[in-house]
């Protein structure tokens, strides 16, 4: 399975999980991002996207475990999974680039903007990998 997962670069950007090389990806509020972030299991691929000025997809990375209980959240209702940086894109993907083509009308990011985890269809990847100039 294919996710984007959307953080501030500020907070944590794409360059700071490659520095770690490994994160928890928790602290997810929304229903349905955490129904989604439930879904990701071990190897599962993940677009990395900058939101705030930035706007754009920037990286790749992947889960190095399946999703599991967030254990910062004492209510046990959250879940959380590691991520491993994968390489950077080419060059960022802008949000106005990717909503330029029909092809992505109906793509999670375009319709709902605000989620923060979300399903990438493998056409979708291969899509805004080869926009980035690199190979799907």
């Amino acid at each position: 399975m294919n996710w984007l997962f959307k953080e501030e670069p500020t907070h944590y950007g794409f360059d700071d999980l490659v520095k770690d090389g490994r994160t928890r990806w928790s602290g997810v509020k929304n229903p349905l991002a955490q129904k989604h972030l439930r879904a990701v299991r071990k190897g599962d691929r993940i677009l990395y996207y900058h939101t705030g000025g930035e706007k754009a997809v920037v990286g790749m990375a992947r889960a190095v475990g399946d999703a599991y209980g967030d254990p910062d959240d004492p209510s046990g209702r959250r879940a959380a999974v590691d991520i491993a940086p994968e390489g950077k894109l080419s060059r960022p993907v802008a949000l106005a680039e990717i909503k330029s083509l029909k092809m992505f009308a109906k793509f999670p990011l375009v319709r709902i903007s605000r989620l923060s985890v979300m399903p990438v269809k493998d056409q979708e990847w291969e899509a805004i990998v080869r926009m980035s100039g690199r190979s799907a």
